[in-house]
């Protein structure tokens, strides 16, 4: 019995290198993205009240550049737990921050408050890495679709960091509920 060894040797390397070929796995994340989905970030909204004695509230400034003060509630009626998603939109070419609240809970909370604190300000503040008063806009009037679209003090680049780590914490938080 005479066995070829040339064309063992090619078929064996033919199949080898199928097996090897096929058995390649997707590229596995970089570790840049691996700690991007890591990022956490917080957004609290506090009511602006009357300055009193009872320890509950105090003045914070909002803003770095031409800072307002302002007398918030230290309890944040609004918070990441409150909320369904972030998204990052352009308002008139400056980045902005739109917030979607969950319903029902917190829908009826921002409904609420922008309902019957018309006139008063929500200081909105973020630990992203930093933590930061980021506005202080007006309540003109009631929302009630949950949707709630403010503008940042923070740069395109602090923005975006905002919204993905404020999405990784909504989806930690629903992932535990």
């Amino acid at each position: 019995m005479k066995i070829r060894m040339d064309r063992f040797n090619i078929y064996l390397m033919v199949a080898v290198m199928a097996l090897v070929g096929g058995c390649s796995s997707p590229d596995p994340k970089s570790q840049e993205e691996k700690n991007k989905e890591k990022e956490a970030s917080t957004l609290r909204f506090h009511l602006e009240v009357n300055p009193d004695n009872t320890g509950r509230n105090g003045p914070v400034k909002v803003v770095r550049t031409n800072p307002i003060t302002i007398n918030v509630t230290w309890q944040p009626f609004l918070t990441e737990v409150d909320m369904e998603r972030a998204e990052l939109v352009d308002s008139m070419g400056v980045p902005a921050i739109m917030v979607q609240f969950s319903h029902p809970s917190g829908v009826r909370l921002l409904e609420y408050y922008t309902g019957n604190y018309k006139g008063q300000r929500i200081a909105i503040q973020s630990d992203f890495g930093q933590s930061r008063w980021l506005a202080a806009p007006q309540i003109n009037q009631r929302i009630e679709n949950g949707v709630f679209v403010f503008t940042p003090d923070a740069n395109q680049e602090e923005c975006e960091r905002i919204v993905r780590g404020l999405n990784n914490m909504i989806r930690q938080i629903k992932k535990k509920k």
